[in-house]
């Protein structure tokens, strides 16, 4: 056992090191926050096992840890507050229920925390056990660089350096090991001029190494780097493109633009008295290349609850609708509501339960996702606003005392790089309004011609130091929703106008199958039917829809009777949606793939890998780690169970030459047992030894058949079956 000194700690600080380095490509690779929390666990973590911290503190001061990262992850309220804690626990009772019942993706973002922090924790476990009982960290220090190089090469995180620190810690913590088990076994001194011995030349030598390998010269790789299968080939501006998608919605928009593919799968049915967008999350930030959320914070509700979102101010007239929606396969993890929703009720799920159905709510984006996963039908309630065009003027300029600061601001916000040109042509566009609603509208329409083309094939992606909306306003002018949708959001921003980016379904179409008779309509919604558009923020009126994508129409309700002096291309009532096929998708982030005509090839199975590794690497590296701890503990009781399986191996095998690969095996295993065989000992010598510790005859007996067949090469017809039971009796015996 090691001494908790300064060696000690060093080979702490160095298995920390090690396990650093699986965390960070994840913040690169995948869409985790926190980093730094995780890493702070770590190092709590290792310091409490440094200080042979009694296991009952160890185990609440993690807790405590643990929970209070939850608190401030996903709720608002404080940390000795009983309400978030009694729905966290709600919260993990329904995911332990779909862990048993393989509903994985159904997890709860509080869930996915809790099972990646008990990752670590068994993680630091395993290290301790390797640096002080067992005194061997090669497997972890080979995982380790396995996992990094497989990142390296078919991934687009760089490992260049991070197999440089593996290397360097790596074979200094197996140095001192070394050191540490020949003190052990020799009873050798630790006085301080023999460490120096040993200490000095190692540390000189895997400096000597490491300046050498990343000095000398380096050959080119014999095979094509992988990652080139993620990324499709430039575009005419030069631009790196991400490959053509399979066309549905998905959550990952911080890269925008490219083709996509149709997709006619149905996503889910409702019943309703008129179609409706059905919306699922917005986002706030405009990167220069695609949108992301400002940040995560949650609140839960029970069924029939009304719902936390922004609401439509008393002021404005509403109506009040209802529709049901129905699941075709499987339920989705998140919900999908009409704007004005105000409550969910009448949930079927796949498991009824006495308690009130319970969801929770992301404010930040206004994603609502079902707690367990398991929703077929529900019934939301909505009210359709009716706006008044004389309300929907009145806001010219942005005013303090009526728009919280922090929430203009946040709606208003662009990336430093923006080209200037974008604020130009907005201004030029609006120059003849006098009022945010008209200027909306100007945009809006500025869209619906100018040169501009819907299109989903021959879309580009912006080049590396190129913005996203700037390319598509000035150059290319061709696209589809996400193009038209955060061009429109971007251009008011620039003339401080607040805006979001809302995600969802366009209304779907008619069920022509549905036999129902009465006067409420069933309709279809696909993949295809994804869509994005803009919501602005009026203070008078809340967030209202616009849409800016050409052969799309929101069916927005204004009564313009009120305003005479609105230009007459807006006096309509009701407008009428405009007749043309759906044809606008929201694409799903499934990894970067070249273009490809063939249904399966090698670039579909590099991009399906990557995607796999991007979305559900938490599952992966959680499985990987399990599958390691059952492997060590195979390994530790490989004596209770390596006998059995080498005696039905054997038993299969009818031919006399068995007998010398029979034999052989078990002096392996009474090796194994304990029964070492000493150097220059006969076999008879070592028979009798076997037999004088069990107290039998059997292995002097089996010795001699098997001399006759080392000697002879031959042995009479049938002698293995004869002594075949001996052997099985002594293989028995090693059973530990």
């Amino acid at each position: 056992m090691i001494k908790r000194d300064f060696p000690s700690f060093l080979l702490y600080a160095l298995g920390f090191l090690l396990l650093w380095e699986w965390l960070r490509p994840v913040e690169e690779l995948t869409d985790t926050n926190h980093i730094g929390t995780f890493i702070v666990f770590l190092l709590l973590s290792f310091l409490l096992s440094f200080l042979n911290v009694k296991w009952f503190w160890q185990f609440l001061i993690k807790t405590i840890y643990i929970l209070a990262s939850i608190n401030r992850f996903y709720y608002q309220e404080s940390f000795f507050h009983s309400s978030w804690l009694k729905a966290c626990l709600f919260d993990v009772k329904n995911d332990i229920i779909l862990l048993f019942t393989l509903k994985w993706n159904g997890f709860s973002n509080e869930f996915r925390t809790i099972l990646f922090f008990l990752l670590l924790w068994i993680m630091v476990y395993l290290i301790h056990y390797w640096l002080l009982r067992r005194q061997q960290i090669f497997i972890f220090f080979f995982m380790t660089l396995v996992y990094i190089t497989f990142l390296d090469t078919f991934t687009t995180y760089n490992a260049k350096y991070a197999i440089v620190r593996t290397v360097v810690v790596g074979f200094t913590v197996m140095g001192m090991l070394t050191f540490y088990r020949i003190i052990l076994k020799e009873k050798v001194k630790q006085e301080p001029s023999f460490i120096r011995k040993w200490m000095v030349p190692l540390a000189g030598m895997i400096a000597f190494s490491v300046l050498v390998g990343v000095a000398a010269p380096k050959a080119a790789p014999i095979w094509p780097d992988p990652v080139s299968y993620f990324k499709a080939a430039k575009s005419k501006d030069g631009g790196e493109g991400n490959g053509t998608k399979r066309i549905g919605y998905g959550t990952n928009d911080d890269r925008l633009g490219g083709p996509f593919i149709g997709d006619s799968n149905s996503v889910f049915r409702y019943v309703g008295n008129g179609k409706n967008y059905w919306k699922v999350e917005t986002k706030d930030v405009y990167t220069g290349k695609g949108w992301m959320p400002s940040g995560s914070t949650s609140v839960t509700f029970n069924e029939g609850d009304l719902i936390p979102i922004y609401p439509i101010p008393n002021s404005v007239e509403t109506i009040k609708e209802y529709a049901t929606v129905y699941f075709d396969y499987s339920s989705l993890s998140f919900l999908l509501y009409p704007a004005g929703v105000q409550r969910i009720q009448g949930v079927v799920p796949e498991v009824p339960e006495a308690d009130p159905y319970r969801f929770k709510m992301d404010t930040n984006t206004d994603k609502i996702i079902s707690r367990r996963g398991d929703i077929f039908r529900y019934t939301v309630e909505f009210d359709i606003p009716k706006y008044k065009a004389s309300d929907l003027t009145k806001t010219t300029e942005y005013d303090p005392s009526v728009m919280n600061s922090e929430f203009y601001q946040r709606y208003t916000s662009l990336p430093a790089g923006l080209p200037p040109r974008i604020k130009q042509l907005t201004e030029q566009i609006t120059s003849g309004a006098e009022n945010w609603f008209d200027k909306a509208k100007a945009v809006e329409r500025y869209f619906g011609g100018n040169g501009y083309t819907y299109d989903q094939k021959n879309v580009a992606y912006p080049a590396e130091k190129q913005d996203y909306v700037d390319q598509f306003l000035f150059e290319t002018k061709r696209g589809y929703c996400d193009n038209f949708s955060t061009a429109m959001a971007v251009m008011l921003r620039t003339i401080g106008i607040p805006t979001r980016w809302v995600k969802g379904y366009t209304g779907g179409d008619i069920d022509q199958h549905s036999n129902d008779d009465s006067s409420l309509q069933e309709y279809v919604v696909t993949n295809k039917n994804a869509h994005a558009w803009v919501e602005v923020f009026f203070p008078n009126q809340g967030w209202v829809p616009f849409e800016p994508t050409q052969g799309f129409s929101n069916e927005l309700i204004i009564n313009y009777e009120s305003d005479a002096n609105t230009p007459t291309d807006n006096q309509q009532t009701t407008p009428t949606p405009v007749k043309k096929p759906e044809k606008d998708q929201q694409q799903e982030d499934t990894g970067k793939a070249k273009n490809t005509k063939k249904s399966f090839d090698a670039k579909n199975m590099w991009k399906n890998i990557n995607s796999t590794l991007k979305n559900h690497w938490q599952l992966i590296v959680f499985i990987i780690i399990l599958l390691g701890i059952l492997t060590g503990i195979l390994y530790r009781i490989r004596g209770k169970w390596v006998p059995y399986v080498i005696v039905l191996f054997y038993r299969f095998k009818k031919q006399d030459e068995s007998m010398g690969d029979a034999y052989l095996v078990l002096l392996k295993q009474l090796d194994r047992f304990g029964l070492k065989r000493q150097e220059n000992q006969t076999l008879r010598s070592y028979a009798r030894y076997i037999d004088t510790f069990f107290s039998t005859r059997e292995m002097t007996s089996l010795t001699a058949v098997y001399e006759q067949y080392l000697y002879h090469q031959h042995i009479p017809e049938g002698t293995w079956q004869q002594t075949q039971e001996l052997w099985e009796n002594l293989i028995k015996k090693t059973i530990a």
